[in-house]
């Protein structure tokens, strides 16, 4: 993906506690610009590839989100060029940013973490767990409005152990954006 490229380059990782906001805004400025893009090229997409369901956008949003969260979870396989290269090492740097102001601040995140050097990849798990919500809502923010998710996966509060589709703008019941209603960034990208 080379939407990342944009926002997540320019890496301003000096400042532990300013790189970690600044990783979320420029993922979340990604994730938009992803989203708008996936807008722009529906209609050609559907004309070429004409499908009976109205699932295409949110799928296609989920895929692109699982994408992002594989980029930053430093699990991408595609990563095969210099401009990736480049990308991974910023985020190993932003990470490492982190890392040093949670185990300076949190005496149990030096614990957790111990063998999670270099590549950081169970904080970049933890990281990821932690803004995923707010990354799909800045994908979805210029969805269509009547954008559905192609499965029941939101949970219904009114009713215990049912699930409602996502059904406005890829989001559940009244926009409601804690929930995001794809586990596709929890599959394995060779399957996806």
């Amino acid at each position: 993906l080379s939407l990342c490229n944009k926002n997540l380059k320019n890496i301003n990782n000096i400042d532990s506690d300013k790189a970690r906001h600044n990783l979320l805004a420029d993922v979340c400025l990604a994730a938009k610009y992803e989203g708008q893009s996936i807008k722009t090229h529906l209609e050609k997409y559907d004309a070429e590839y004409p499908s009976v369901s109205s699932f295409t956008t949110c799928t296609m949003l989920a895929r692109s989100f699982a994408d992002i969260g594989d980029i930053v979870r430093g699990k991408d396989l595609y990563i095969r060029n210099k401009k990736k290269e480049r990308l991974e090492e910023k985020l190993k740097q932003y990470f490492n940013n982190i890392y040093e102001n949670l185990v300076r601040e949190k005496s149990q995140a030096q614990k957790r973490y111990q063998n999670d050097t270099g590549d950081f990849f169970k904080l970049r798990e933890d990281w990821w767990t932690a803004n995923r919500e707010t990354i799909w809502k800045a994908m979805t923010c210029d969805a269509p409005g009547d954008a559905s998710y192609f499965r029941a996966t939101c949970s219904d509060r009114d009713r215990k152990g049912s699930f409602s589709q996502a059904n406005k703008y890829c989001r559940c019941n009244d926009g409601d954006v804690n929930i995001v209603p794809t586990y596709f960034d929890y599959v394995p990208q060779f399957l996806r």
